[in-house]
């Protein structure tokens, strides 16, 4: 009986150990290069909102985890490029992007706004007010979309990473720089952005900014997308996404 009961036991440890092994592998694309929400640490480390929203949906899917870091302009062609799976890494949902790849529905919600230095004698935040002024964004990103589209008489000078643009204006070499205001706040909490403030708040125009940020898949890849919706839904009713929503925010990032 006994080795009846031992042969069973190493059988359903084999059982388990190919289980793991087997296990899916969601491979998960971001930029880290974007605080609060995804970014590296002095020891190297991916860290941030995204990153621990990404690993509490792979586990509510019981699938692991595997980030891949990827420049920003690139994102979207490496997930095309069977480079990862998916993209989380704060990406807006628009109807320009929706004609290359899939979304889920949005994981948190945004809201731009434009910082100037503190010395800085800008008054507010229209057209107007910044024509003939230099704004600094991110390339290919929604702000920096919106801010070639809508401030037409700046100059808008655009970066590869938020930390480029964040290294001008210090230098003085900008007037002001758009964002995302849980971005550009944190950064104004340290000791590289107490050169600047937030002069005032932008509506965030659906037909650049879009729905949220949401989770990009390959298009046709329906099951996976599906899957993630489910997840989404399933943190924020467990109490997980609030959990982790605490950690970086005073308010629920999710929004409306």
């Amino acid at each position: 009986m006994r080795l009846i009961i031992r042969a069973a036991a190493i059988a359903a440890l084999s059982i388990a150990a190919a289980a793991t092994a087997n296990a899916e592998t969601v491979r998960i694309g971001t930029e880290g290069a974007y605080p609060p929400f995804n970014y590296l640490t002095a020891d190297n480390e991916l860290v941030g909102f995204d990153i621990e929203i990404s690993k509490a949906l792979c586990e509510e899917m019981k699938v692991e985890c595997e980030f891949v870091t990827q420049d920003w302009d690139g994102m979207i062609p490496a997930l095309l490029a069977n480079k990862y799976d998916a993209i989380i890494a704060s990406m807006s949902i628009t109807d320009e992007r929706k004609k290359k790849v899939d979304f889920t529905g949005k994981y948190y919600g945004t809201q731009p706004v434009i910082a100037v230095p503190k010395d800085s004698d800008l008054k507010g935040v229209t057209p107007a007010d910044l024509a003939g002024k230099t704004i600094g964004a991110q390339s290919s990103t929604t702000h920096s979309n919106f801010a070639e589209g809508t401030f037409t008489d700046s100059d808008v000078k655009l970066y590869p990473t938020a930390e480029e643009y964040k290294l001008d204006i210090v230098n003085g070499r900008l007037d002001a720089v758009i964002d995302n205001r849980i971005v550009m706040s944190e950064w104004l909490k340290s000791d590289d952005g107490a050169c600047c403030k937030i002069l005032g708040s932008l509506k965030a125009d659906p037909s650049y900014y879009g729905e949220g940020i949401g989770i990009a898949i390959r298009k046709g890849d329906d099951e996976l997308r599906e899957k993630f919706n489910k997840a989404i839904i399933a943190i924020r009713e467990n109490g997980i996404y609030k959990k982790i929503n605490d950690k970086y925010f005073d308010f629920d990032v999710y929004g409306d």
